[in-house]
């Protein structure tokens, strides 16, 4: 049994935030309804390499849900989702504050329906501040949270994901879990806020800001933990990252490249020394590194249980032993994408992997049989059908 079965999530949701945590609900089991337009429907079905009408980006983030097509800026729509809410568990949406208060679906209006209802509203910069109606798109919220000030050396530098969209989406699923956890005890239901600039911020905090934490006069700044262990080392053929974090690792490093005489340097004696003078050190060992083509680099540190790694390609990862050993990865056949690679849900529940669900819904897919299951009479489904609410 999966751990969140017998949960339903509503869906309300355009890109990334709210649906990759609700696609990560439901490979634990729970049952995921996305709604969406009537038109072209949510806006990432149609972004990145594409075939059967779906894209590979929307595919790896909504696997497993039910889709469904309602006009929810219709009375009639907007019924409909009343009507449903007493049957769900969870509403989750990444609409700007007000939008689902004006179509009358806001957390006070559901949740007077049903008081066990965990209604999450995900938005860009929270719902007050002078930025509450600002649009937010993941560049957006990395320049605004201090990750573009985190990455660059010389000037600030994006991280080159959607970070803030997906650790915004794993802040979300995991607050969901712990207000299902809480209504266990309770009985009650509750309303979440979650803004990506909040999101953003906690992730990049306690490594990010080292140097904003302390606030007294007499603090010591020192060096970015991310600017002495994230730096590729150059081989004679290539590079490799080398993550000596301690100072026994620093001197096993230094004596299996033949450099112990550094371990007696007094600008290098000690880790305090040695993060004072890092520049100093890593020019230093960049030269002996040239020496050696890569493999030669990595059986040495193997020999001496160093951290060290090649940088693989996109194509090396996919293929590299350990992933398969761990049946990270699988091969599946969509009904309208063909052969599809996916990566399953990282956590293991006993020790096993979960099986991914169903792959990723085609526009509308599920309407009829979703609005079945909630038990309307079929003249009413008809006549919504009829009436252009739901297709």
């Amino acid at each position: 049994m999966k751990p969140l079965e017998g949960i339903t999530i509503l869906e309300f949701s355009t890109m990334i935030t709210a649906s990759f945590a609700a696609m990560q609900m439901c490979e634990q089991g729970a049952r995921v309804i996305k709604v969406e337009p009537l038109a072209a429907g949510d806006p990432l079905r149609y972004i990145g390499a594409t075939k059967g009408g779906i894209s590979s980006l929307f595919a790896n983030c909504n696997r497993g849900k039910e889709a469904v097509r309602i006009d929810i800026k219709t009375e009639a729509g907007q019924a409909l989702v009343r009507d449903m809410v007493p049957n769900v568990d969870v509403v989750i949406h990444n609409f700007r504050p007000g939008v689902m208060e004006k179509l009358g679906l806001g957390s006070d209006d559901l949740r007077a329906l049903n008081s066990r209802l965990i209604y999450t509203a995900i938005s860009g910069f929270g719902k007050a501040g002078p930025k509450r109606d600002s649009p937010a798109y993941d560049p957006v919220i990395q320049a605004q949270s201090g990750i573009t000030a985190t990455q660059g050396k010389d000037g600030p530098d994006f991280f080159r994901t959607l970070i803030c969209d997906k650790i915004t989406a794993y802040t979300a699923c995991q607050a969901v879990t712990a207000a299902l956890y809480a209504r266990e005890k309770t009985g009650a239901g509750q309303h979440i806020d979650l803004s990506m600039l909040d999101a953003g911020l906690f992730f990049i905090f306690p490594d990010g800001f080292q140097n904003h934490t302390l606030l007294d006069e007499d603090v010591a700044p020192q060096p970015l933990l991310i600017d002495i262990l994230y730096d590729l080392t150059v081989t004679k053929d290539g590079a490799v990252t080398v993550s000596a974090g301690t100072a026994e690792q620093q001197m096993r490093s230094l004596i299996a490249m033949g450099m112990e005489h550094l371990l007696v340097d007094e600008r290098f004696n000690s880790m305090e020394n040695l993060v004072a003078n890092i520049d100093e050190f890593k020019a230093l060992v960049a030269t002996e590194y040239l020496k050696y083509t890569t493999d030669e680099v990595i059986a040495k540190m193997a020999e001496a249980d160093v951290p060290c790694a090649r940088c693989l390609d996109k194509d090396e990862v996919l293929a590299q032993e350990q992933l398969q050993a761990n049946g990270s990865v699988e091969v599946i056949d969509h009904p309208l994408m063909g052969s599809m690679r996916i990566v399953k849900a990282p956590p293991r529940f006993g020790g096993e992997a979960l099986e991914p669900g169903a792959p990723s819904p085609d526009h509308g897919q599920h309407t009829r049989s979703v609005l079945e299951s909630f038990s309307l009479s079929a003249d009413r489904i008809e006549q919504m059908f009829g009436d252009g609410v739901v297709s």
